[in-house]
């Protein structure tokens, strides 16, 4: 059985298999969850990224994790060069980084909020679609899934959309 857990924190602070960074389709890490993961893991990080890059929004693509405490960061590609994102691009981009992490062989995984930042998405819509394709997920050696938020509102839109989907 799959364990879904929301956390409100620093998604570079979490011990776990796998993070997901919200990424663009060129990879290139600027602000957000991608800057801090920069920032904390090292920039060998997005230079590894970018070298698998571009790939087609609702993709996503492994690297190492730099310093960070996971092993590998699942780069989600939620929006384009617009930076601008919808449903689909959320929910493809979500089942493309459960693809990975369950290529990868990671029993778990910590996501953010995707495209809900520099992409303007709503946050109750994102927790709603993310929980829905993590609920969908079967077959994997993933054991658990982790929704870290890192401001308040945005933890609590999780949690309320967690405690909504397990109904």
């Amino acid at each position: 059985m799959l364990e879904i857990e929301v956390i409100e924190g620093d998604i570079t602070e979490v011990a776990c298999d796998a993070i997901v960074n919200a990424a663009n389709n060129h990879l290139w890490m600027g602000a957000g969850v991608a800057g801090a993961v920069k920032r904390k893991g090292g920039a060998e990080i997005e230079s590894e990224a970018i070298a698998k890059g571009p790939i087609p929004v609702g993709e996503a693509v492994a690297t190492g994790a730099g310093r960070l405490h996971a092993r590998y960061v699942i780069h989600a590609a939620a929006m384009g060069q617009d930076l601008r994102t919808d449903a689909a691009k959320i929910q493809s981009a979500t089942r493309a980084a459960l693809r990975a992490a369950e290529m990868l062989g990671v029993k778990t995984i910590a996501f953010p909020a995707l495209g809900t930042g520099v992409g303007g998405f709503s946050t109750s819509e994102c927790a709603r679609l993310m929980l829905e394709v993590v609920r969908a997920h079967q077959g994997t050696a993933l054991t658990k899934v982790l929704f870290v938020l890192f401001d308040q509102r945005a933890f609590e839109q999780f949690r309320h959309a967690a405690e909504a989907s397990a109904k």
